[in-house]
């Protein structure tokens, strides 16, 4: 460790008025350590490791997910595409906690461990204090290539970007999700296309929820579909300075486990561009023998 609080990692840390300067540099080097101890878990697929330095909103979300995706739990977890970053190299520009939340800010060349030439970026570790102490809730990966720049500011010293709400702890503790208690049967996907608006989908009754702003994207249906009924709740409304008549699309595809097989697409709600989309809907179709067999290619 350099000289003090205010040169270690180049740190602002925002903690209870109370606390003494060496407790503050006690928690910048703390929460390193978490991230730290969470990385190797990754490196070497230590399940018991993760569970232990990862919170339990992350593992329930990751969970859900892997289960979501027909996937093994915890083994899942170790076959990411790539490397979590090593920060020892980076450069921490600000290091704020807020009740029981806390944001660690770095910035430097970002390397996950897929080869080539790792460019200056911004990293930005999150973490979430509970019983047990901090945990490591996310990562965030923040590419300068489209903001040179804010890339050029930072170099000099200037960290306005990162002083942005983006960047700080907002103090709130997600609720823990629903977990679901065991692998999905069928495998499927919300698909929502909506510039100008924003629009919430719930299944699953209530476990699987999202939330798609003036956007084109897809996301895992948290607990997949099942023979028989299943059913989508929608509900959309219009981003003001949005297009009020822009093209809405709202889907559900399943997907096979076959390779080659293409996803079905059992469900749809489209407006072509100048309509006016219901304010909220429900749709609902019923997975058969036919549809079972075409996704588990029997």
């Amino acid at each position: 460790m350099k000289r003090a609080i205010l040169v270690i990692f180049c740190a602002v840390v925002l903690v209870p008025a109370t606390a003494r300067a060496n407790d503050d540099a006690k928690l910048v080097v703390h929460l390193k350590q978490v991230y730290n101890a969470w990385r190797n878990s990754m490196i070497t697929k230590n399940p018991n490791n993760w569970q232990k330095y990862t919170s339990q909103l992350r593992q329930t979300n990751v969970r859900n997910r892997l289960w979501s995706e027909r996937r093994a739990f915890p083994q899942g977890v170790f076959n990411a595409p790539v490397s979590p970053p090593n920060i020892q190299n980076l450069k921490a520009l600000r290091v704020r906690v807020n009740k029981n939340t806390a944001k660690s800010v770095y910035y430097g060349k970002v390397d996950f461990g897929v080869g080539g030439q790792p460019t200056d970026n911004v990293f930005v570790v999150s973490y979430l204090k509970e019983k047990a102490g901090w945990k490591y809730d996310g990562g965030e990966f923040v590419n300068l290539n489209l903001l040179p720049k804010v890339r050029e500011e930072i170099a000099k010293g200037d960290y306005k970007f990162v002083d942005s709400k983006d960047f700080i702890p907002d103090g709130i503790v997600p609720k823990l999700p629903i977990a679901i208690t065991g692998m999905a049967k069928y495998i499927a996907k919300v698909y929502v296309f909506c510039p100008g608006r924003e629009v919430r989908v719930t299944g699953n009754n209530g476990i699987s929820s999202h939330l798609f702003q003036n956007t084109q994207g897809a996301e895992i249906l948290v607990g997949g579909v099942r023979d028989g009924q299943n059913t989508l709740q929608y509900t959309v409304k219009d981003i003001p300075g949005g297009d009020p008549k822009a093209v809405l699309t709202i889907r559900l595809y399943l997907m096979s486990e076959v390779d080659g097989k293409k996803p079905l697409k059992p469900l749809e709600y489209q407006v072509e561009n100048g309509g006016k989309p219901k304010a909220k809907g429900t749709m609902s179709f019923v997975l058969n023998r036919e549809m079972a067999q075409y996704l588990k290619g029997e």
